[in-house]
């Protein structure tokens, strides 16, 4: 080697700083890159993606063949940088005292710490084109690194670790929302709220959008026939329970439509009436609103009846309902409403005890408490643990409540101002 000129042992060590440095970003880019992006351009026809996700596919012989690599092109260029030294300086102690530093920093800095963080910033932009280099290295070299990764997946599986393809990335629902929230411009905020709306739907039971029995609107069969014609033509909903006396003898749902086809033809009679009935569709109290989803579609109905472990009817459910808490609200009157809640010039709302807490807060942008209570009503009431008489006071995470109007064993009307600092609870007074 004494007779290679100090031009080609510069041009030497030039050529493996920048084979190292690429070996190591390579190796931080690949580990970098979004999978599911990664699946999705290689899905597309992406060359350089699908190289780097087959590559991916099995980690042990891509780091093998990098690894291989790049401790090969180090280990030349620490002996070529010790020769050129020497070429130039001699034998001495200081000689190879300054190699040695030469080593150091043209390692650390020109083939490791710069290369890998502009490979951990732009990971793409340097896996893919590397990934048309290492694909056939592996091929080239495979018996060498089959035999490395042999030794070195022995050794693990002694420890207990089993090597094997990698499996799909999955992702939880946590993780997934924070995608979507950090997906900024991308996804429009009206999109990002339907699909975190979405998401919540399985943390959302039936109970917690149903109409209350006591605000459901049936027909009563055996109410006067002028009565039952009247009400059936002065509803505002499609689709009415059917009973006998009470919500306790419920014999089905009729379609409003169906019922005023019958009465334009003139067919109309309570014998026809009863023909119209279609059987009642239950639904178990604490359904999730996303399974209750797939139930509708597979039962191929839109309404039904809640009940409790014991059979009692708690309230009523539509598809329009579910659909409402992933787009927003759709209806011009509904229970919870804006009927429901009136606002004042001081900054406080008359708010009806039967108005749902998630309604409120997601009309109003408060923060009451969903836990234990539904409803308003039964919020005060819970935290109180007592009827409350009309004009007592209330602090409720930071709300201060006032009973304007109560009858028998429920709230009617309370005034709810939020308060200048949320979050402080108050013992209730009475005024």
């Amino acid at each position: 080697m004494a007779d290679i000129s100090l031009g080609v042992l510069i041009g030497a060590l030039v050529f493996l700083v920048f084979l190292s440095a690429f070996f190591s970003a390579a190796e931080i880019a690949m580990v970098s890159l979004n999978r599911h992006r990664l699946r999705h351009l290689s899905a597309s026809g992406h060359g350089g993606a699908r190289i780097a996700e087959r590559l991916l596919a099995r980690p042990d012989r891509l780091i093998g063949v990098i690894l291989l690599g790049s401790n090969s092109v180090n280990a030349l260029f620490s002996v070529l940088t010790t020769f050129t030294v020497i070429h130039l300086w001699g034998e001495e102690e200081s000689a190879i005292g300054i190699a040695t530093v030469i080593i150091t920093l043209a390692i650390l800095i020109l083939t490791d710490l710069a290369p890998k963080t502009l490979a951990a910033l732009h990971p793409e932009r340097i896996a893919f084109p590397s990934a048309f280099v290492l694909r056939p290295m592996l091929w080239i070299i495979y018996p060498v690194v089959w035999v490395i990764n042999g030794m070195a997946n022995g050794l693990l599986r002694l420890v207990g670790v089993r090597v094997q393809a990698r499996s799909v990335d999955q992702v939880s629902p946590e993780e997934l929302r924070a995608i979507i929230m950090e997906a900024g411009m991308l996804i429009p905020e009206s999109h990002q709220d339907m699909l975190l709306a979405i998401l919540d739907l399985e943390k959302v039971a039936v109970d917690d959008v149903m109409v209350p029995r006591g605000k459901i609107e049936g027909v009563d069969l055996d109410a006067e026939w002028d009565e039952i014609v009247n009400q059936i033509t002065s509803s505002r909903y499609t689709r009415l329970p059917v009973y006998r006396g009470s919500l306790d003898n419920v014999t089905g749902m009729i379609h409003v439509r169906r019922v005023l086809n019958l009465m334009r033809q003139g067919r109309l009679d309570k014998e026809t009436l009863e023909q119209a009935i279609v059987e009642p569709y239950f639904i178990p109290s604490g359904t999730t609103l996303n399974t209750q989803l797939l139930n509708f579609r597979q039962v191929k109905r839109r309404v039904g009846l809640v009940v409790d472990e014991y059979g009692d009817i708690q309230g009523l459910v539509s598809l329009d309902e579910i659909l409402e808490e992933i787009v927003g609200d759709f209806t011009t009157q509904a229970i919870g409403r804006i009927d429901d809640i009136h606002p004042e010039s001081d900054g406080s709302y008359l708010v009806r005890g039967a108005v749902s807490l998630r309604d409120l807060n997601r009309q109003l942008g408060w923060d009451l408490p969903t836990d234990e209570s539904r409803t308003l009503n039964g919020l005060i009431v819970e935290y109180l643990e007592d009827i409350p008489e009309p004009g007592t006071s209330l602090m409720i995470h930071g709300y201060q409540v006032e009973i304007l109007r109560a009858r028998g064993t429920a709230i009617e009307i309370a005034r709810v101002r939020p308060a200048a600092t949320p979050g402080d609870a108050g013992e209730p007074s009475s005024s």
